[in-house]
């Protein structure tokens, strides 16, 4: 069983687990993912890895569902039966040493963006990293992602935080300004990491997108998280999860994600107890 050491509330709906898992720990590298299993007739749910050390993973969670919601009640010192990885394909990013790199991240998508950013910015490439939040209160890891770039740009959706839109909106006015970007790394909701993509295409900006957000199982098994890249279907959690960004039907896996969103909005509200259209 993998205890947890630490456990922190970064917010009302986001918690920060601290596992030993050292086996994990001295291999994982940017990108890769767990999965783990609170108990027996527990679900398999993949959490990306936020940071390591040498004897412990970090993952960072956002209350959603069933699980989550478990794992809510959790404290230092208790476990989790089966904490398996890592898995997924690394980031490639050894090739942008000494570039200018610029990492844009979407609500818990900065959880992803942090490792990437770090480990570019140890390795000597120039980081600029672009977040962006619903609002000032939801605003994760600002320290760290100060720590491992030259400039940090936050975007609040109401503006109470920074600037007053969208991460887009800040990466398209950086490069009109005359920055130069040899690379763009984007983590976050679908739609934002699609809109990335639109802001980069007219410079010929390359664009990598960590699709993590629809895997559900980890191993392929389900298919729900596949999609299609460059006109083949791939899988995010055994084929990625990052891709080239001018590769993907973004509007194809957008409509897929939509597929049963009544369906999860009726879930959560009989986890919770909340009324929907006048029923529990």
């Amino acid at each position: 069983m993998a205890r947890i050491i630490e456990k922190t509330n970064l917010n009302e709906n986001t918690i920060k687990f601290v596992v030993n898992a050292p086996e994990i720990a001295k291999r994982a590298l940017p990108g890769q993912f767990i999965i783990l299993r609170l108990d027996e007739k527990g679900e398999r749910v993949p959490f990306t890895i936020s940071s390591t050390d040498e004897e412990n993973v970090t993952i960072i969670v956002q209350i959603v569902g069933g699980t989550t919601m478990r794992m809510d009640q959790l404290k230092a010192g208790d476990g989790f039966l089966d904490f398996v990885g890592p898995l997924g394909i690394p980031t490639e990013l050894d090739e942008l040493k000494g570039k200018n790199v610029c990492v844009v991240g979407g609500g818990l998508g900065t959880a992803i963006a942090y490792p990437q950013a770090k480990y570019l910015h140890d390795i000597g490439a120039n980081v600029d990293v672009i977040i962006g939040f619903r609002n000032e209160d939801l605003i994760l890891l600002e320290d760290e992602l100060k720590d491992a770039s030259q400039n940090l740009y936050i975007a609040t959706d109401d503006g109470s935080a920074g600037h007053h839109g969208f991460v887009t909106e800040i990466l398209k006015e950086n490069i009109e300004a005359g920055k130069t970007y040899d690379h763009v790394l984007a983590i976050g909701p679908v739609i934002m990491m699609k809109n990335v993509v639109e802001v980069a295409r007219p410079y010929d900006i390359p664009v990598t997108v960590s699709m993590n957000s629809i895997m559900v199982d980890g191993t392929g098994m389900c298919g729900c998280c596949r999609l299609t890249v460059d006109g083949e279907m791939r899988f995010a959690c055994v084929d990625g999860p990052d891709f080239d960004g001018y590769k993907i039907d973004f509007e194809e896996a957008m409509n897929r994600s939509r597929n049963y969103i009544n369906q999860e909005r009726d879930h959560i509200c009989r986890l919770t107890g909340e009324e929907r259209n006048g029923q529990i």
